[in-house]
């Protein structure tokens, strides 16, 4: 996915924790460098997360995921969605550098959870992903701005 074209980001969908009374807030940003993922998180009403998905398929095999990113030195969550297990997020964190990076992700790194606690789930195939996106949490108030050039399946 390259996330530098408007016609990807047209794609995208937030979902912050005002699905569950919260007051965060967030954005999807076209930029011709790469997409800005961008809001405040609020800890109000028992909030703190903000979140955007793509949809998204990968072929079979594809070993690793590339998300190329720079960002506010904040820890985000690369999260995967698959038809096998809908209510299941599998998830793995980084660190957004002020500078580009390249993170690659592999299937055992990623863990299971369902609203933010741990689950046992079908292990990870990338060919099974339906769905991708970000997450903000860990009580990690205040601004914050991830931009997102590109994500590749290798």
């Amino acid at each position: 996915m390259d996330f530098r074209m408007v016609e990807v980001v047209r794609f995208g969908r937030i979902v912050n924790d005002g699905v569950m009374g919260g007051v965060s807030q967030s954005r999807l940003r076209p930029d011709p460098e790469g997409m800005f993922f961008e809001g405040v998180v609020s800890l109000a009403n028992n909030g703190g997360f903000a979140s955007m998905r793509f949809p998204a398929s990968f072929p079979q095999p594809t070993h690793s995921l590339a998300l190329a990113v720079q960002g506010d030195g904040l820890r985000y969550k690369f999260t995967l969605r698959t038809e096998k297990a809908p209510q299941v997020v599998y998830e793995s964190d980084f660190l957004a550098a002020a500078t580009w990076q390249l993170h690659r992700f592999k299937a055992e790194e990623f863990k299971t959870t369902f609203r933010g606690r741990l689950v046992q789930a079908p292990p990870l195939s990338f060919s099974d992903v339906s769905e991708v996106g970000i997450l903000i949490a860990d009580r990690q108030e205040g601004d914050f701005r991830l931009q997102i050039r590109t994500l590749t399946a290798s």
